[in-house]
C-alpha cells in the first residue's frame, strides 16, 4: 500500500497544487483516466472547504491531504483541524457579531461544497472528532494491462 501524504499551509492558493499532486498519484494508482476530472474537482471542494474552516476558525495547521493506492481501490483523505466540524459553532472564535454573520455564511458553503462532492464520488465519508474533521473519497482502480 503506496501513501502519499501533503500538508499545506490554509492559503486558497494551495488548492490547485493539491488537486495536481491527487491526480498525478490517482493516475499513476490506475484510476481510470475519465474519472481524473471528478478526482481533481472533488479533492479541490474538499480542499477548499478545509481552508475556509481553518482561517475561519483561526487554525494555523496545515490542512493535510493523504493520498493512499490501496490493491482495487484509491482513497484520498483530507483533514482539517477543527473538532467537531459540522455542529454549529464549534471551535469558533468569540469575534463579535459579525463574525456570527461570516459563520453562518460559512456553514452555508460548507454544506454546499459536501453536496458537490457527494455528487463526484459514489464513496464518501465524513467524520469529525476532536482531533478535526476528515473527508475520505475512494475510487476504484484498474490493474495494468500486460502487452505480452
Amino acid at each position: 500500500m503506496a501513501t502519499v501524504e501533503l500538508r499545506f499551509s490554509a492559503q486558497p492558493e494551495h488548492v490547485r497544487t493539491a488537486r495536481l499532486v491527487a491526480a498525478a498519484v490517482a493516475r499513476r494508482a490506475g484510476v481510470d483516466e475519465a474519472v481524473l476530472d471528478e478526482v481533481r474537482l472533488a479533492v479541490g471542494e474538499a480542499c477548499s472547504r478545509a481552508v475556509g474552516l481553518h482561517r475561519s476558525h483561526g487554525i494555523t495547521e496545515p490542512v493535510r491531504v493523504v493520498l493512499t493506492e490501496e490493491e482495487k481501490a484509491f482513497s484520498i483523505e483530507v483533514g482539517d483541524g477543527v473538532s467537531g466540524t459540522g455542529s454549529p459553532g464549534a471551535g469558533a472564535s468569540e469575534a463579535g457579531a459579525s463574525s456570527g454573520d461570516y459563520e453562518g455564511d460559512a456553514e452555508g458553503e460548507d454544506e454546499m461544497g459536501l453536496a458537490v462532492i457527494s455528487g463526484l464520488v459514489d464513496d464518501v465519508e465524513v467524520t469529525s472528532g476532536d482531533d478535526g474533521g476528515v473527508i475520505r473519497m475512494s475510487w476504484p482502480t484498474t490493474p495494468p494491462v500486460s502487452t505480452s
